[in-house]
């Protein structure tokens, strides 16, 4: 390994108020003699514990120890989109501030990733210590899913320890739900070398999970979610014409077989509106218009939309 490398540590937060003096104290312990500089970045994320007081403090303290305060909660993946936007070292990595990531991974993360020419490396908490049926096992399911529909052999898609190369995080847009997906949004942009380093998880010494179950239902709705817009995102009208024309033109089928049925074969037959062929016709034409308007939209609001503002920032230090 080079002698020494310049990292940036972001660290999303909610209400960990004991965790921070011990994990900055970890941070250091860890990266001594191996840096030549390093920043810690705290996001708190609208916390209502004491923990914007307790990284003030570290801040005033500590030089490398800067901080983010949102109005708000707003969700990690905002938060670390903050982080990100102000990490400034030539390597960036992410820890949970709940004492469960060890940044004693980070020094071996950043060997590997550069003796194998990687953009990003991910840790794989290959054991665990949660709950067998209410974390591992959907774990284990929702990871599998994320490796069918992205491609990426990941084992853990949302393990919180990773290591980015800063171009990295500097070209992907993290938003919603989707700090997950980073390898794949990663991937999206054209970094397509990703590695993955198995990495110790460590119990929870204070306070309490902030996700429940419905974590793993929102994810499986992102991850459709990704890609719906990996396929389309940039030309929806390819999905919604496709099927508009083939509704449009089941629609019209059906009409012109009523018709044609109505004047020429059976001239004494009910009336065409009391068939269920004249329904389904018109509401196949119907459908098959609203797509094509979502298609249009869709066009329009790519060419025309504006990035607004996804959080807002109380105070910095």
């Amino acid at each position: 390994m080079q002698n020494s490398f310049e990292i940036s540590i972001v660290i999303p937060l909610l209400n960990e108020k004991e965790s921070l003096i011990p994990l900055h104290q970890w941070i250091v312990k860890a990266l001594k003699d191996k840096t030549s500089s390093y920043e810690v970045i705290f996001i708190d994320d609208g916390s209502s514990d004491g923990s914007w007081n307790t990284i003030q403090s570290l801040s005033k303290k500590y030089p490398e120890v800067q901080g983010i305060r949102f109005a708000k909660n707003y969700g990690k993946s905002q938060a670390l989109h903050a982080g990100f936007e102000i990490a400034k070292k030539e390597f960036v990595a992410t820890l949970d501030a709940d004492l469960q990531d060890s940044p004693e991974e980070l020094p071996q993360m950043i060997e590997t990733l550069q003796s194998e020419g990687l953009d990003l490396i991910s840790g794989w908490k290959k054991k665990r210590f949660d709950s067998i049926l209410f974390k591992n096992l959907p774990s284990k399911l929702f990871n599998w899913a994320a490796r069918k529909v992205s491609g990426i052999q990941l084992h853990d898609f949302n393990c919180g320890i990773k290591v980015y190369r800063n171009e990295v995080i500097k070209n992907i847009d993290v938003h919603g739900e989707m700090h997950r997906y980073i390898p794949l949004l990663a991937s999206q942009e054209g970094f397509h070398k990703i590695g993955e380093q198995v990495v110790q998880h460590q119990a929870r010494q204070f306070g309490q999970t902030k996700f429940g179950a419905d974590r793993f239902f929102k994810g499986f709705l992102d991850l459709i979610t990704l890609w719906f817009v990996n396929r389309f995102g940039k030309r929806p009208m390819h999905f919604f014409g496709l099927w508009g024309t083939i509704m449009l033109f089941s629609g019209f089928g059906f009409t012109i077989y009523l018709g044609i049925d109505k004047l020429f074969f059976d001239i004494n037959a009910r009336l065409i509106t009391e068939r269920p062929e004249f329904y389904i016709a018109l509401t196949l034409m119907l459908l098959g218009s609203q797509f094509f308007i979502a298609g249009f939209l869709g066009e329009l609001v790519l060419r025309n939309g504006r990035q607004a503002s996804r959080y807002n920032i109380k105070e910095t230090v």
